[in-house]
């Protein structure tokens, strides 16, 4: 039993920044790797951050280096996405999600939260 829930979308002008948190929650949770992914209508969803929970290594899209920090807090079973000087191309559904490999595939990540949306207005 393993749930992730996301909260911290909403409606912001270009250039703008909102804060993306996911907190897991259950008996266990598999893998110690956490990312963040999007989709909009029509498109596969797409990586955008992850973060090994252990090492605290961390990989990102490079549409989004430069722009967006992952980081987790252990103790709250939290992880968080900064995200700053958001552009419009950035209004999607964000997902949270948990597997074993810090990889930008999506298949690899076995649990997956109901998504915060994201909209940035021009």
């Amino acid at each position: 039993q393993v749930q992730l829930v996301e909260s911290g979308g909403g409606l912001v002008q270009a250039g703008g920044s909102l804060r993306l948190s996911c907190v897991a929650s259950g008996r266990t949770l598999r893998g110690d790797v956490k990312g963040w992914f999007r989709q909009v209508p029509g498109k596969e969803r797409e990586f955008v951050a992850a973060i090994s929970w252990g090492s605290g290594s961390f990989y990102y899209a490079d549409f989004v280096k430069g722009r967006f920090t992952i980081s987790r807090d252990n103790a709250k079973n939290t992880v968080y996405l900064q995200m700053n000087s958001l552009k419009p191309e950035d209004t999607a559904v964000y997902y949270c999600s948990a597997g074993t490999v810090l990889t930008h595939t999506a298949s690899a990540y076995d649990y997956w939260g109901q998504g915060t949306q994201v909209t940035v207005s021009s």
